[in-house]
């Protein structure tokens, strides 16, 4: 029994690593290259950025994508600011601040 739960341990572990690598590939394109807010790219492995595809619309992308690629959403590398100031929802108040003080 031992060995049957060592066996299994090792290949859990063996398999959760090769998820976690397969997970990493994301930050390898170099910000020149990424593609802009609401396309995305075709990234191909192994060739280099001036080589790549051009940007083009997702639903292409994704239905285009070879097995030796990825695909690139412009909306990853969107930049989030907060400007300006937040705005409670009006059905969403905090308890109390609807109450009349005595």
């Amino acid at each position: 029994m031992t060995l049957r739960a060592s066996l299994f341990t090792l290949v859990c572990t063996v398999g959760l690593a090769g998820v976690a690598t397969a997970q990493q590939g994301g930050d390898d394109v170099p910000k020149a290259y990424r593609p802009p807010p609401g396309m995305c790219r075709i990234w191909l492995n192994k060739v280099p950025p001036k080589q790549q595809p051009a940007p083009t619309d997702c639903p292409t992308a994704v239905r285009n994508r070879p097995p030796n690629g990825r695909v690139v959403f412009g909306d990853d590398y969107v930049e989030k600011s907060d400007k300006g100031d937040r705005k409670d929802v009006p059905f969403l108040r905090k308890f109390g601040d609807d109450r009349k003080k005595p």
